[in-house]
Formats: C-alpha cells, sequence, structure tokens
C-alpha cells in the first residue's frame, strides 16, 4: 500500500484539471468481480451492480447494466404483444437470455485487469505499448468501442 504522501503525488501529477489540497485519509479495498448464481428469487429481480459487480477498469458495469435494461424492455414488451401475462417467468427468461453473456462480457473485463496487474508487478509495459497502438489504429478502436457499447453479441 502506497503511503498518503505518494498517492497524493501520484493525483497531482495526473489529474491536470484540478490541485488536491488535502486527503484526510485513505481507505483501500480490494476490487473483485462478482456474479450472482441466480438473477432473482421468486419475484424479485436482481439488477445493476448487484447482479454483476466488475472491476472499474473500463466503466463497463453501467453499459453491462443498460443493455440488461435494454434485453429486459424487450421481453417485456414481446410479452405485451403476445397478451402473456407479466409474471415471474420473464424473470427466469431474462435470466437464460443474459447471464452467460454478462460472464463472459465481465471475465473479459477482469481478464484484462489481470493482464495489467501483470504488468504491473513485472515492470514490463508491452500491454500499455500494444492498447495504444490499437487505440491509433481507427478500425480497430471502432471494433472495441461496439463491444464496449453493445456487448459481445452486437
Amino acid at each position: 500500500m502506497k503511503s498518503d504522501i505518494e498517492i497524493n503525488k501520484l493525483i497531482n501529477n495526473y489529474n491536470l484539471k484540478y490541485n488536491l489540497k488535502k486527503i484526510n485519509k485513505i481507505h483501500s479495498f480490494e476490487l473483485k468481480g462478482l456474479s450472482l448464481r441466480s438473477y432473482f428469487h421468486k419475484n424479485i429481480l436482481a439488477f445493476g451492480d448487484l447482479l454483476h459487480r466488475i472491476h472499474p477498469l473500463a466503466g463497463q458495469g453501467f453499459n453491462m447494466t443498460i443493455r440488461d435494461i435494454k434485453i429486459l424492455n424487450n421481453i417485456i414488451q414481446n410479452k405485451i404483444d403476445l397478451g402473456l401475462s407479466l409474471d415471474s417467468k420473464l424473470n427466469m427468461e431474462f435470466e437464460n437470455n443474459q447471464k452467460h453473456k454478462n460472464y463472459i462480457f465481465s471475465s473479459g473485463i477482469d481478464l484484462i485487469h489481470e493482464f495489467f496487474n501483470l504488468e504491473r508487478k513485472t515492470k514490463n509495459d508491452f500491454i500499455s505499448k500494444s492498447i495504444q497502438y490499437f487505440n491509433k489504429n481507427s478500425s480497430i478502436n471502432k471494433i472495441f468501442t461496439k463491444i464496449a457499447d453493445k456487448g459481445l453479441l452486437f
């Protein structure tokens, strides 16, 4: 764990918009991914960060939630269009539709996070330099952006 002074210096070095005056106390905790075994209990559907907690590396937790909302809305609209009742069966349909996709996507985010941890521990910048290269390539950058925005099955 870095000292308060080291963290203060890091923040001031990389943050060009704000001048940090004081840090009262720094708390840390390990960031862990979590996916619920079941997305629902009876007629209660879990959603958002409760459903799939992922490392905030790329800010994808919110995107996953937005995709979940879109899918749930489609399931509800489909049931309404067919004249079916909106009951707890839609929870199972939502889980069957999204669970495997969310697992694969969140596992990918965790894998990227672990690559960066390995890079940091080995003091090797291969991954960072590769990302910089891909970031400069507009075709590859568009593909990664599409995956980040729409998920794996765009």
